[in-house]
């Protein structure tokens, strides 16, 4: 359990990335912009790839309605994320610590990463619900109103994950270091809860 325990120390740490790397990324991409917007998104706020990134998507979003991008301190989640994931690193190393002193079973592992994974679709519904709501709750008295060929009214939710044409931009969301770090960091949990089940079953 040693080893396993060792593994379970380390892997919540890899989530401390997050307080300096971004989650997410949103690029667009037009031919009116050789280099293209980004939108950096971090689990204490949005930063904008570029210095005026963040500006400029706003300039474009307010002809079609769109809301401004939010600061920090106008959305809940830039505020509890921080300490969610300070709270779960923790934990993770507290359990790995008493995996590897023999206090806990390898369960307590496999717990942490169940755990972490709830609330990581939890935030990544979350998210999905912001974009919804930022890219279809619009100004009706907006300088531009697009209509679909059927005549509805236009919407422009980026994707959650992926690329999508929206006008004349093209759109990707992807995940960024941040994200690779936290998945790489339950990945290591998740090799100890492994080798701490196959400890134990050795030893019986």
């Amino acid at each position: 359990m040693k080893k396993a325990g060792i593994l379970m120390i380390l892997g919540p740490l890899f989530l401390l990335g997050l307080y300096v790397f971004p989650l997410w990324n949103i690029m667009l991409g037009a031919p009116q912009y050789p280099d293209p917007l980004g939108l950096n998104i971090h689990i204490n706020g949005l930063r904008g790839v570029s210095e005026f990134d963040i500006q400029n998507i706003d300039g474009l979003n307010h002809y079609i309605g769109m809301h401004t991008l939010p600061k920090a301190e106008e959305m809940w989640e830039f505020g509890t994320f921080p300490m969610v994931i300070g709270i779960m690193v923790g934990i993770g190393v507290l359990i790995g610590v008493l995996g590897y002193l023999g206090k806990v079973s390898y369960k307590w592992f496999l717990g942490w990463f169940l755990l972490m994974s709830i609330l990581g679709i939890l935030g990544m519904y979350d998210f999905n619900e912001w974009l919804v709501d930022y890219g279809t709750n619009l100004d009706p008295n907006a300088i531009m109103k697009l209509t679909n060929p059927d005549g509805s009214p236009m919407t422009y939710k980026p994707p959650l994950l992926g690329h999508v044409k929206m006008l004349n931009f093209d759109v990707t969301s992807l995940p960024s270091t941040g994200a690779w770090l936290m998945f790489m960091g339950m990945m290591l949990t998740l090799v100890a809860a492994f080798m701490g089940w196959k400890s134990t079953k050795n030893q019986n």
